[in-house]
């Protein structure tokens, strides 16, 4: 029997990928609660495993008193329980052994057959329990680690949005706001997904993945494009507006490659296969440049930008040339906004036109820099919109039919183009 209980917690051991010092640790303990319920005594009992022979042995072993020794008055009950549990009064000790006195060392061996049943059972259940949760442990440590990569899994269940994915060894969460909007999942269904967050619950280590996330296009890159996997080409920003269009920014120190091109690939075919897995999100590649004002004009780009002025505080004023104003600015703010969240700056956008014709003190207020301004990539993204409504609200008194919040390709609503990735490298005035 004690053959067999090893060969299975080894057993266990190697299917759960858990140490097996662990699994004896756990069975020492069983046995132990074990002896103590059976015996019906709250003293110190050991349990000795030899992992090579498979001899299992549980003992009581104890010292023999007649009064429990003097103890450290500020120790709590807990302490003092512990170091008593290693006594055992001469009276209580002379049903064990009549020939004890005080002094003795008893070392009393326990049949393990005489448990009984319950026993036996309690001890199997607090076994399994300690397993399940070395195993949950492990299996957070081993995702707490993967935080910030890609893992592929198959769709278990769909609740109240919120899809349950299966990773093999546990299952993950994909929230109803890591979701790419326009996407539907069926279970059975396999996708991709970033590890954004491991935490624990009462079930356990609970994995949480995104589609959404900025990262996620950034390790798509990764792993289509050896260049960045190699460091050659580095990634140097990313926004999105998941499932509808998205900005990347990469650099590289070989003047032999085009980063932009390598991202692309042969015929696009690089870049295409990330655009089919984030369905058919438009993407921006965007050459990096040290320089601030070429790496604003890059990022709005197609857009012809007139003048730019940094006016500190985190803000930029750009104005653009009137019939680029609304390409510039994007549906709903959307390129805008991109762009802000690319650079790390809050960009003012005005045409020429709107631009000349604000009044001086409009003006001075817009060149007035913000105190305590914090501008991260909501605040940047916030900031644009809030932009937008405004100008929206200038833009109105314009002749009816001019629409400035509206550039043709850009709608979220319109048909995906044919080729859904655009490529910004040409050379910046």
């Amino acid at each position: 029997m004690e053959n067999n209980i090893l060969e299975n917690l080894n057993l266990i051991a190697k299917t759960k990928n858990l140490d097996s010092g662990v699994v004896l640790d756990t069975l020492k303990q069983a046995l132990v609660n074990a002896a103590r319920k059976y015996l019906e005594l709250q003293k110190n009992i050991e349990a000795d495993v030899d992992a090579e022979s498979g001899e299992i042995g549980v003992f009581l072993r104890v010292t023999v008193v007649e009064d429990y020794p003097d103890v450290d008055p500020e120790m709590t009950a807990e302490e003092v329980a512990a170091i008593d549990e290693g006594y055992m009064l001469l009276g209580e000790a002379s049903e064990y052994n009549e020939e004890a006195v005080a002094g003795d060392y008893l070392e009393m061996e326990i049949p393990i057959e005489n448990f009984g049943r319950a026993a036996i059972q309690a001890a199997k259940q607090m076994l399994l329990q300690k397993v399940r949760d070395a195993e949950r442990e492990k299996i957070f440590e081993d995702f707490q680690d993967k935080v910030g990569t890609l893992v592929s899994g198959q769709v278990q269940q769909v609740d109240r949005g919120n899809i349950l994915i299966s990773l093999g060894k546990t299952e993950a969460i994909l929230p109803l706001r890591e979701q790419i909007r326009k996407e539907r999942y069926r279970q059975g269904d396999t996708l991709r997904a970033y590890i954004s967050e491991v935490g624990v619950n009462t079930k356990g280590p609970q994995v949480t993945l995104s589609r959404t996330h900025p990262m996620f296009l950034a390790r798509l890159f990764e792993l289509e494009v050896p260049e960045i996997g190699d460091g050659v080409v580095t990634i140097r920003g990313v926004a999105r507006d998941p499932g509808f269009r998205a900005k990347i920014a990469v650099s590289t120190k070989d003047d032999r490659i085009d980063p932009v091109g390598a991202c692309v690939g042969m015929k696009g075919n690089r870049v295409q296969a990330i655009v089919r897995e984030l369905s058919n999100e438009r993407i921006d590649i965007i050459h990096w440049s040290e320089d601030s004002n070429i790496y604003i004009r890059r990022s709005l780009s197609p857009a012809n930008i007139k003048q730019i002025t940094d006016i500190g505080d985190g803000r930029v004023v750009v104005i653009v040339g009137d019939e680029d104003l609304s390409q510039a600015i994007g549906r709903g703010g959307q390129n805008v906004r991109l762009a802000s969240k690319m650079v790390g700056r809050e960009l003012d956008i005005y045409g020429e036109t709107e631009f000349a014709a604000l009044p001086d003190d409009v003006r001075e207020r817009l060149f007035k820099p913000r105190e305590g301004t914090v501008l991260d990539d909501a605040a940047a993204g916030a900031a644009a919109a809030s932009k937008f409504s405004e100008l929206e609200s200038l833009f109105a008194k314009k002749a009816e039919g001019e629409n400035v919040g509206e550039a043709e390709g850009e709608s979220p609503e319109a048909p995906v183009a044919e080729s859904a990735a655009s490529v910004q490298t040409a050379d910046d005035e």
